[in-house]
């Protein structure tokens, strides 16, 4: 258990450094954002609490937005996120449960399965985020090609991460 949070908390430094690093510069036509670090919140553990894991959705988006200066907006996207993945995970479980896999990730559940269940919360994420960030509704069209192309986006580059770096065996 203790191996696990430890994982969990490399796992949160490596997630937000790279975003605040990296990724927010990894930007596609002007039109597609890379948001990287919701992975550290739809990589946790199938048992975490509701609690918990809305704690951490706050945690993660509040240290992201003291490195990006941007006033809650990714703490409230988080906070959404973490809120609807266990009704969603409710929704896309397997009718007979799930093996004795206690992490969330590609190389232990599958594409399918995976594609299944994050971009729809990706894609949550996005629209809270880029339309709080737009400060409502009058850029309409815009925006929602913005949410669009940086759902495509980040679930792609969350693909390449689990690809390089998680194995089918290992818990994180």
């Amino acid at each position: 258990m203790n191996r696990i949070i430890g994982q969990q908390i490399i796992g949160f430094v490596v997630y937000i450094l790279a975003q605040a690093l990296f990724f927010k510069h990894f930007v596609l036509f002007d039109t597609a954002y890379s948001m990287a670090y919701v992975a550290f919140i739809l990589l946790l553990p199938l048992e975490i609490s509701a609690m918990w894991l809305i704690t951490l959705g706050f945690i993660t988006g509040f240290t992201l937005d003291v490195f990006t200066d941007t006033l809650g907006v990714h703490s409230a996207a988080c906070v959404l996120l973490a809120f609807l993945r266990p009704h969603w995970m409710g929704l896309v479980t397997p009718r007979g449960g799930y093996e004795s896999v206690s992490v969330v990730s590609m190389p232990n559940m599958g594409f399918q399965w995976f594609f299944a269940y994050s971009v729809p919360l990706i894609l949550v994420h996005h629209l809270m985020l880029f339309y709080l960030e737009a400060g409502g509704f009058q850029y309409g069209w815009s925006t929602l090609l913005k949410v669009l192309s940086s759902t495509l986006l980040t679930f792609v580059i969350i693909v390449l991460i689990q690809n390089l770096f998680y194995s089918r065996s290992r818990t994180i």
